[in-house]
């Protein structure tokens, strides 16, 4: 799929018009960006979640459960801090869908 994000003009517009919606160690950046049709993706796992492993696997969850649900065309930055590499399946998913929700919830264009 085309859901990830690799142009700078979108990451620049998620730092400068993204809106935030937050839940425990889950920060999600929402912007809805020109005339996208679907959903765009990015993920920022910092060296302090862990080692490699830790990040990557943390990456590969937070990836299934955005997968897993339906999203508003735009650009998402799902952050995750330390906290969030120990939390169960089902308490990840509930802070992403909660703070996806708060980010994208009244500013789609």
């Amino acid at each position: 799929m085309g859901w990830r994000i690799q142009d700078r003009a979108t990451f620049e517009a998620l730092r400068r018009h993204g809106h935030r919606g937050r839940r425990g160690s889950i920060t999600v950046t929402f912007v809805a960006v020109g005339d996208d049709s679907v959903p765009r993706v990015a993920y920022a796992v910092g060296k302090r979640v862990g080692g490699a492993v830790v990040r990557n696997r943390l990456r590969r969850r937070l990836r299934a459960v955005v997968l897993s649900g339906s999203l508003v065309p735009g650009a998402y930055l799902v952050a995750a801090g330390t906290e969030a590499a120990d939390l169960p399946y089902d308490d990840l998913k509930a802070h992403v869908t909660t703070a996806m929700t708060a980010a994208s919830r009244d500013r789609r264009q």
